[in-house]
């Protein structure tokens, strides 16, 4: 084994070990939570081994970099999720190889998944991001819609063709009422999800947690969480 790889397996015992701890902690079953490794930044050879150590959910915030990545990975059976703010311009780059765009915010990017979804002929699984900052008809500083825009957007993908309603996602927001509550801005998005269930039975997918917060994430009952850091050490470029 690299010494790469070696380092990767050991961080991935040590968020494996975490998300179990959590779960037992909150009385839920190790397999209600599934990890997905934000690679962003990462080469395919990263990618590569984490495959071979077991990930199989791989996440990216930027088009550039992954849309090389995943054709470099085509052969590896992984589910990719975009989680950046998306460009309606990106849109059918990144519907040739997401299986998951996390961060769908506006109805201009609805009708834009679904006509490159349709033309792929794939079936595109969407989560509402939702901004905990941001007021009444304004987006979050990081991506995201207002608490009271989730259900038009719901509806919206739910009717879309080559679209399929997954659930919802956050990221916990820097500013606001919620800065700095992670675990408060994490149960108010369960809170929305089951909301959103009544309606939509089948969008059954609650991601939110990072390699900091994954613990609060757990608790409040998300279904996914997205880390990076834990696993592949600091970005290159950011110390």
């Amino acid at each position: 084994m690299t010494d790469r790889k070696a380092q990767l397996a050991a961080n991935l015992a040590q968020v494996e070990e975490r998300i179990t701890s959590a779960c037992t902690a909150a009385g839920r079953k190790r397999e209600e939570v599934t990890l997905i490794v934000v690679t962003k930044t990462y080469p395919a050879s990263d990618v590569r081994m984490l495959h071979e150590l077991g990930v199989r959910h791989v996440a990216e915030n930027r088009d550039q970099d992954a849309a090389p990545k995943a054709t470099a990975c085509a052969d590896l059976s992984l589910t990719w999720h975009f989680v950046g703010q998306l460009q309606t311009n990106k849109v059918r780059s990144v519907t040739s190889y997401a299986d998951v765009v996390q961060s769908v915010d506006r109805l201009k990017l609805v009708t834009a998944l679904s006509g490159a979804a349709v033309r792929a002929e794939r079936e595109l699984g969407c989560l509402i991001q939702v901004a905990l900052d941001a007021e009444s008809g304004e987006r979050g500083e990081r991506g995201g819609v207002a608490p009271d825009g989730i259900e038009e957007l719901a509806a919206a993908v739910d009717a879309a063709e080559g679209l399929r309603l997954d659930g919802l996602m956050t990221v916990a927001p820097l500013a606001g009422p919620f800065a700095g509550r992670q675990r408060a801005a994490f149960d108010r998005l369960m809170e929305f999800a089951t909301r959103l269930r009544a309606g939509h039975p089948a969008a059954t997918m609650v991601s939110a947690g990072m390699s900091a917060d994954l613990e609060d994430a757990v608790a409040a009952g998300a279904t996914h969480v997205r880390v990076g850091t834990a696993v592949l050490g600091v970005r290159p470029g950011l110390g």
